[in-house]
């Protein structure tokens, strides 16, 4: 069948083809991609190409389908995975799939496999290892942004804190604690920062920097600090962008303490040095945000690696696990993904959006794969009704909703805006 995709032919080069899927193998899926929300790694997959480890030397004869957050509907199920899965499915996926020691993922690997989609085939690896995820819930979006919300789950759970002269990890953010999130005001900051205020180990404090101010109060909008003080939550927003000493400062909301977990959202040298130097005892300083420059380095406090027992990690993704507990969060209304989400648009802007990543202000930018539409701000929706009625109402229906996505907005999208 035709499909229309994404596609990396090289460094620099999307292009939006269209193509003739193969037929599925007894091993393989096919799958109607309804939405994909792009991710950072996209952006730096795109200009690295053959220099990213994850795509294949000979992308420009095969290119590969761009996007890994993705969700949507099953069309055809080859024989081996009639038992489990039917067509009218709907889907998501956990993309890490580290099969047999590779870094084979959808949206960097393979030639008929990603989100920027209209239609896909799922290959056979992603059912051997249970990376095909049944999705019950009702909004596609929900679906797509569970990994991007699994990452930051695996971040938590990765964290590690020490007792002295015990040769044992215990695993997970600090209960009670003191945890700060730096330059956590973007979207992946603000996943964080929802799954932080309503998981089931959570800390006592949170901090959360950034130096852009417009972010940091529509952060504080979203997650109101009374809200989180009801909960057992000291919440502080905090702009470190004009402090003479902002280690010093932030250390002084603790009490002097310091942080007993840090999370460092941003991949520049004097945020990793800022989350250095204020961890606490037995800190735990998560580098979350993976950087393009293979020699990238900043300094860490060695003393306090010796004295003060903090330690660093980092961490890439989720687990299936992860996705699981997303999805579930999201399905008990524990946590909102919708935070994340700042622009909407149609496949034919996903090559322009991807490529210019860096430059876009905002938060998540959700593509949705059968729509012809140009990127568009949420806050820009109403400003269009002049020229198509269809985005008052869509504005309408964001603005009842504090300005975020939701399922109500993605129904009356699917229902109006897309020509079958």
């Amino acid at each position: 069948m035709k499909a229309k995709a994404v596609r990396l032919h090289g460094a620099n080069d999307l292009r939006l083809d269209e193509f003739e899927l193969p037929e599925i193998k007894d091993d393989e899926i096919l799958v109607k991609v309804v939405s994909d929300s792009v991710c950072m790694s996209t952006y730096k997959c795109a200009i690295l190409g053959t220099k990213h480890k994850r795509v294949h030397e000979d992308v420009a004869d095969h290119p590969a389908i761009m996007g890994h957050e993705m969700a949507g509907d099953i069309v055809k199920v080859g024989a081996k995975h009639q038992d489990k899965f039917k067509p009218g499915m709907k889907f998501t996926l956990q993309p890490a799939l580290n099969y047999k020691g590779t870094m084979w993922s959808p949206g960097y690997s393979y030639e008929f496999f990603g989100g920027d989609t209209t239609y896909c085939i799922i290959p056979a690896e992603v059912m051997e290892l249970g990376c095909l995820l049944e999705y019950k819930g009702k909004a596609y979006y929900e679906a797509s942004l569970a990994e991007p919300m699994s990452c930051s789950i695996g971040a938590f759970n990765a964290n590690y804190h020490t007792k002295m002269g015990v040769y044992t990890h215990e695993m997970g953010i600090k209960e009670g604690g003191k945890l700060a999130i730096l330059a956590g005001a973007g979207p992946m900051g603000l996943g964080a920062l929802t799954y932080a205020l309503h998981r089931d180990v959570r800390p006592g404090m949170i901090v959360v920097t950034d130096i852009n101010q417009e972010r940091l109060d529509r952060a504080e909008h979203l997650f109101p600090v009374e809200e989180a003080k009801a909960d057992g939550i000291e919440l502080h927003f905090v702009n470190t962008g004009n402090m003479e000493d902002p280690a010093a400062e932030l250390i002084k909301i603790t009490g002097g303490t310091g942080f007993d977990d840090v999370f460092c959202y941003a991949p520049v040298a004097q945020v990793v040095e800022l989350s250095s130097a204020v961890l606490g005892r037995d800190g735990c300083l998560n580098f979350f945000a993976g950087p393009t420059d293979n020699k990238f380095s900043a300094k860490m406090n060695f003393y306090d690696v010796h004295y003060n027992s903090t330690h660093v990690m980092g961490t890439t993704g989720g687990n299936t696990d992860d996705m699981i507990e997303s999805l579930r969060l999201t399905a008990e209304n524990r946590i909102n993904p919708a935070v994340m989400v700042t622009h909407i648009g149609g496949l034919d802007a996903a090559c322009q959006t991807t490529l210019n990543l860096p430059k876009i202000p905002g938060g998540k930018k959700l593509i949705y794969t059968h729509l012809e539409m140009p990127l568009i701000a949420l806050t820009d929706l109403r400003s269009r009704a002049d020229e198509d009625s269809r985005y008052s109402e869509l504005a309408d229906i964001v603005d009842a909703h504090k300005g975020l996505w939701c399922p109500e907005a993605e129904e009356y999208l699917l229902k109006n805006f897309i020509k079958e």
